[in-house]
C-alpha cells in the first residue's frame, strides 16, 4: 500500500481533521507505543500500520 492510498483512507474512515490529529497524537500498542506518524517515519510499512488502525478502532473489515 502506497502512502497516498494510506491517508485516503485514513481519511475517509475518519475524516481529515481527525485523522490527522490522530495520526499525531494516538499511541498504539499495536505499533510499539508509537503514533501513525513515529510508526510511518520509523520505517513501518502503510499496510501494516492501516491493519493496526483497523484493529484498534475497529473499522468494518468490509473497510479495511
Amino acid at each position: 500500500m502506497r502512502l497516498t492510498e494510506f491517508w485516503r483512507r485514513m481519511y475517509e474512515q475518519f475524516g481529515e481533521v481527525y485523522a490527522e490529529s490522530f495520526a499525531q497524537d494516538h499511541v498504539m500498542s499495536g505499533l510499539g507505543g508509537r503514533t501513525v506518524r513515529q510508526a510511518l517515519d520509523a520505517g513501518w510499512e502503510a499496510k501494516d500500520v492501516w491493519r493496526v488502525v483497523c484493529q484498534d478502532r475497529g473499522v468494518p473489515a468490509r473497510l479495511r
